[in-house]
């Protein structure tokens, strides 16, 4: 458990970009579980994964839970690098089911009927592979709890 949370209380870096992918994931968590900003909702999204995208429950699930937890895990640095792996794996399938298709750049101009290429999942698998290597870093439930531990 040591080597999950264990974490420099100086890192500047692991704070910076905990914070950077937490604040940036929270809300597409909220708009999944809870319908804020526009979103479905849970049971919305849920019948969007399962029945159009013919993803597995348990799956879409784990998509929800983690946009949405692992966001305020991250914001908070408590478990950064369990957060981080499963956003690391959600950006993978997001890229390979979906975007991949699409091309390299975002929809900027709202062209109909093509979605969004794959260019801001690149900054966000960056931003988890740092968090993944360096931890929650300063101002971390994770570095208090390191601190305890030696």
């Amino acid at each position: 458990m040591n080597k999950i949370i264990a974490t420099d209380a100086d890192n500047w870096t692991g704070l910076i970009a905990r914070l950077a992918l937490g604040l940036t994931i929270l809300p597409h968590g909220a708009q999944k579980l809870l319908g804020w900003f526009g979103g479905y909702g849970f049971n919305g999204t849920m019948g969007f994964f399962t029945t159009q995208m013919h993803i597995p429950y348990i799956v879409a699930l784990l998509v929800i839970l983690i946009e949405f937890f692992g966001a305020l895990f991250l914001i908070f640095g408590f478990l950064s690098r369990l957060a981080a792996l499963g956003f690391i794996g959600i950006y993978i399938g997001a890229i390979s089911l979906i975007h991949a298709a699409n091309g390299f750049f975002m929809n900027w101009n709202m062209e109909a009927n093509k979605g969004e290429g794959w260019e801001y999942f690149i900054l966000l698998f960056a931003l988890a592979i740092i968090v993944f290597i360096k931890g929650g870093g300063k101002a971390s439930i994770d570095a208090a709890l390191t601190k305890k531990s030696k």
